[in-house]
């Protein structure tokens, strides 16, 4: 079967996340939970379906950036809604400059998010929040911007925003080179919204700003949280029952991306968040997923954080290569070889697949090392297949090739390491085990130790591609 090379490199992109509601993505997905050490997303779906459906709940998500999370997350999404539930998804990383991170931010983006969400529903009315609303007009007098949070108010560039009695929004906005654009509650917008929005996009480019908008927002923290809460999170989940639906979920992508730097009096800003102020994330009357820094999990302060929480923070380990004797993990490799072959043929079964290997690979030797080399980190095995493309722009791929695209990754990966970081991953090579020294964390964060799961609980391993390098070898 003839393959199309720039079809099948577009489908290969490592940026793209997949939404299993999607039908074409549907084709792409393979389930790696049989190989990861449970079924992660199922418990955390049956946490808000089963255990606390007419409840309150808050988990934290974590795992290597590029794992495959967001992949995850979304299949949960379409999973609950089947399940009748509102979700609200959003990647965080979208509102929110990850270098310099607030509680405030992360409220703000959440009552943003959620109140586009909502006013996007047809028939669902809900009263305009006052509160809220008032907490913006001091915030954008503040910063001197011109952003009026009223029921009549005049957004620079955008136009005429305009409030009907019942709390339903409309706006009239005239975009250069665009014309007229009229929109009303049905598409999602609301004063509150935008009033949210103009404000954090202004402080998102700006530290001056930030740190304004953080000193008037800090001390009023706890009021934020209870005008979220009873002026948009409780009357809407009362509404969406009302309209047959079970509840409401947000769940916010991205923030185990916040940088590790700390903050100016010296808390690396991942403990700030998560445990310093972990408990008022935990405060929003609705059930809420997180995703956090895997970094945490080797912190000190991992305790502080359960107990903020109550809850311990689910884990997306890498898909196994090898098992923790150092044999082959056949069902891994597996999978992820099918990972490959669906992208290049989506519409065809599992096992007709195998017999199109060498359509793209010179050899099934060659697919199964570049299966190996990933370490089972689903986007670096991407990237590896988009760079080896790139490089040689015809099929079938050769061995020489990818050899190629192995030498200059190492090569690239060795240029950070220091003479203290070789000694801690030759422990590693040996021990198969990380502890919570931060040493050790800044190589879990820079993905030169992988973390995998079985039975048995964690085990770690070097990332292959750095496990060929000389300064490796004992």
């Amino acid at each position: 079967m003839k393959l199309d090379l720039q079809k099948f490199y577009q489908a290969c992109n490592p940026s793209k996340t997949l939404a299993v509601e999607n039908a074409e993505d549907r084709k792409y997905y393979i389930d790696f939970s049989s190989v990861r050490g449970g079924r992660i997303i199922e418990e955390l779906k049956e946490n808000i379906t089963f255990f606390s459906p007419e409840g309150t709940t808050c988990e934290l998500f974590t795992g290597h950036i590029g794992c495959g999370k967001s992949t995850e997350l979304l299949r949960l999404k379409a999973e609950l809604e089947q399940s009748d539930f509102h979700v609200v998804y959003f990647e965080s990383s979208q509102d929110l400059e990850m270098g310099d991170v607030d509680i405030s931010d992360i409220l703000l983006s959440v009552a943003r998010r959620v109140s586009e969400s909502l006013n996007g529903l047809e028939k669902l009315e809900i009263p305009e929040p006052q509160g809220l609303k008032k907490i913006l007009q001091g915030a954008a007098k503040l910063l001197m911007t011109e952003v009026e949070v009223s029921a009549e108010a005049s957004i620079p560039g955008i136009g005429k925003v305009s409030a009907s009695t019942e709390g339903k929004f409309a706006v009239e906005a005239k975009i250069p080179g665009i014309g007229e654009l009229k929109a009303n509650e049905k598409e999602g917008v609301s004063v509150v919204a935008l009033g949210i929005g103009k404000i954090t996009a202004k402080a998102k480019n700006s530290p001056e700003l930030r740190n304004k908008l953080r000193e008037y927002l800090g001390p009023r923290t706890k009021g934020i949280i209870d005008v979220i809460n009873e002026e948009l999170l409780e009357p809407a989940i009362i509404k969406l029952k009302q309209h047959g639906k079970k509840g409401l979920v947000v769940i916010v992508d991205n923030l185990d991306r916040v940088e590790t730097a700390n903050k100016s009096w010296g808390r690396p800003q991942p403990e700030y968040l998560f445990v310093d102020r972990g408990e008022q994330l935990t405060q929003l009357k609705c059930h809420v997923v997180y995703t956090m820094p895997l970094e945490l999990m080797f912190s000190n302060d991992l305790s502080r954080l359960t107990q903020r929480f109550m809850v311990y923070p689910k884990v997306l380990p890498m898909v196994p290569v090898q098992l923790r004797d150092g044999s082959e993990c056949a069902e891994g490799m597996a999978l992820l070889a099918q990972m490959i072959l669906a992208r290049a043929y989506p519409d065809n079964q599992p096992q007709e697949r195998l017999g199109w290997i060498t359509e793209i690979f010179d050899t099934p030797e060659t697919l199964e090392r570049l299966c190996r080399i990933s370490g089972g980190h689903v986007r670096e095995l991407l990237r590896l297949l988009n760079d080896w493309i790139k490089k040689e722009r015809k099929l079938p791929l050769s061995r020489a090739g990818l050899e190629t695209v192995i030498r200059a990754y190492c090569n690239q990966m060795t240029l950070a390491i220091t003479d203290d970081e070789w000694n801690l991953l030759r422990q590693v090579q040996q021990r198969k085990w990380v502890s919570g020294d931060d040493g050790y964390r800044i190589l879990v964060h820079s993905r030169f130790v992988y973390e995998y799961r079985d039975t048995q609980g964690s085990w770690f391993e070097i990332n292959p591609i750095l496990a060929e390098a000389p300064g490796l070898q004992l």
